[in-house]
């Protein structure tokens, strides 16, 4: 049978055929031996073996891939953030939607928390620099049907900094799945991890959705060598004034006759984005090959 897979953990994988059944399943040792892993949100084909238990046979072309998170086929990034405590660095959500870029998904911008600030300044930075974005409050239900209508039909993965509310968000989108939520260290100012693996749920309203771990836990820390090389790409609205800089691999940093920097100058490039991207190339800027070699590959 075909399926997709909904769940993995500690070696099961559990696939949910195009009839509705659930099967466990174990992966075939090809996999191993080609570096490749199953991952949620996979088309697998399976088939159910002695014991009532399934193996995993083969492994469907896949729309894109994260490693960590351990997801593949994301159609939209949800990225939730907060005015309130905890408090969003709006670079880490610059850092996650050049990811996003990077794998061919589309961004949502999920603004929790509306209740407690209204995040206007926040709300507009991401407005201004072409992101959709959604205002609102799991606690009083604000804004929920709005971002409901952004889901439907769409696989998409939630993340965002430690408590700031993925879970209670997804708990308002549905009820019924009755996830697990954490509380708010007003010490620390930020949340305590409660999402501890990774899982597909399919909510009524047609909308599929992975509940990720926190920013520590996605792939923001593996600064690859393709981000390095695509990174102007991944701040779009780059794109209408990168081909007119004056020299020919302009890093849009530092240089004179960048048009870029000019757009940024003059308002037409949110300033808060090109600062974000400038620290992001400083990070890359010294990646070698060798820094990444030995992470082994999903895919």
């Amino acid at each position: 049978m075909t399926g997709r897979i909904q769940r993995a953990l500690s070696g099961f994988y559990y696939v949910k055929g195009e009839d509705g059944t659930l099967l466990t399943c174990k992966a075939r040792g090809k996999f191993r031996r080609e570096g490749v892993s199953p991952l949620v949100g996979d088309h697998v084909v399976c088939c159910e073996v002695p014991g009532g238990e399934g193996r995993i046979d083969d492994i469907l072309p896949r729309k894109n891939s994260f490693d960590r998170p351990s997801v593949a086929n994301i159609d939209q990034m949800v990225i939730v953030c907060s005015q309130a405590i905890p408090k969003t660095d709006p670079y880490l959500v610059d850092r996650m939607t050049a990811i996003a870029a990077l794998k061919g998904c589309d961004v949502l911008i999920c603004i929790n928390k509306c209740d407690l600030d209204p995040a206007d300044s926040l709300r507009e930075y991401y407005e201004n620099a072409g992101f959709r974005t959604v205002c609102v409050s799991a606690e009083t239900g604000e804004g929920i049907d709005t971002l409901r209508a952004q889901l439907v039909g769409k696989l998409s993965a939630v993340t965002g900094n430690s408590g700031v509310g993925k879970s209670s968000i997804l708990n308002a989108l549905d009820p019924n799945m009755s996830l697990k939520t954490g509380e708010v260290s007003q010490a620390l100012g930020r949340g305590k991890h409660t999402t501890r693996h990774v899982e597909l749920y399919e909510l009524p309203c047609g909308a599929e959705i992975i509940d990720t771990p926190g920013f520590s836990s996605f792939e923001t820390t593996v600064l690859n060598l393709e981000l390095k090389a695509r990174l102007p790409e991944c701040f779009p609205e780059f794109a209408p004034y990168r081909e007119d800089c004056r020299f020919v691999g302009c890093s849009h940093t530092k240089e004179k006759g960048c048009a870029v920097r000019q757009a940024v100058k003059d308002g037409k490039i949110v300033k808060g984005r090109h600062e974000s991207y400038c620290r992001l190339y400083d990070e890359l800027k010294d990646l070698r090959e060798w820094n990444v070699e030995g992470r082994g590959k999903r895919g």
